[in-house]
């Protein structure tokens, strides 16, 4: 009987973490690492160049960071998810997001996995509209500056705020 229920509550466990994963679709294989100082740079089409620009300098605020040292990819992998969502829901545009530069990996010194990953999660989420690697105050190429697509909410905001004193047509 208690073999059962062990195997019961595994089986509970497995399924919560299934269920848990099930949005997720960024791939966690077959992905090379890259070199600790390659630049990582998206722009999806539409993306102004001065936006593009002030994003690449680090110009916009920082709403929210994230440290994906010593993390495995499994472990990465569902931690930018929930990022990403968390981010989402409060409506953050500008994210800070840590891989490292990979000098930690024993096997494969001076190249980043964790970079590797990050270089094609941020590219497979649709929400993302550009990114670039970060300044050196803020990790240089060990870190990735993201912008993110703009909520419904700020961009009602930004109508709202732009139209004031302007005479709507009728």
């Amino acid at each position: 009987v208690k073999t059962e229920a062990v195997d019961v509550s595994q089986r509970r466990q497995a399924a919560t973490q299934l269920g848990a994963r099930s949005d997720n679709y960024l791939s966690d294989d077959g992905v090379p690492p890259l070199d600790a100082w390659y630049v990582l740079e998206f722009k999806r089409p539409g993306i102004q160049n001065g936006v593009y620009r002030k994003l690449r300098l680090g110009h916009y605020d920082i709403e929210a960071r994230l440290d994906l040292h010593r993390f495995t990819v499994a472990e990465a992998r569902t931690e930018i998810w929930s990022f990403f969502k968390e981010a989402r829901r409060l409506g953050l545009r500008t994210l800070l997001i840590t891989h490292g530069k990979g000098f930690g990996n024993k096997e494969k010194s001076g190249s980043g996995v964790l970079k590797g990953y990050v270089n094609r999660w941020l590219r497979d989420v649709e929400d993302v509209q550009a990114f670039h690697s970060a300044q050196p105050q803020h990790g240089g190429t060990g870190s990735v500056y993201v912008l993110l697509r703009k909520s419904e909410d700020k961009k009602r905001e930004n109508r709202e705020r732009f139209m004031k004193g302007r005479v709507q047509d009728v």
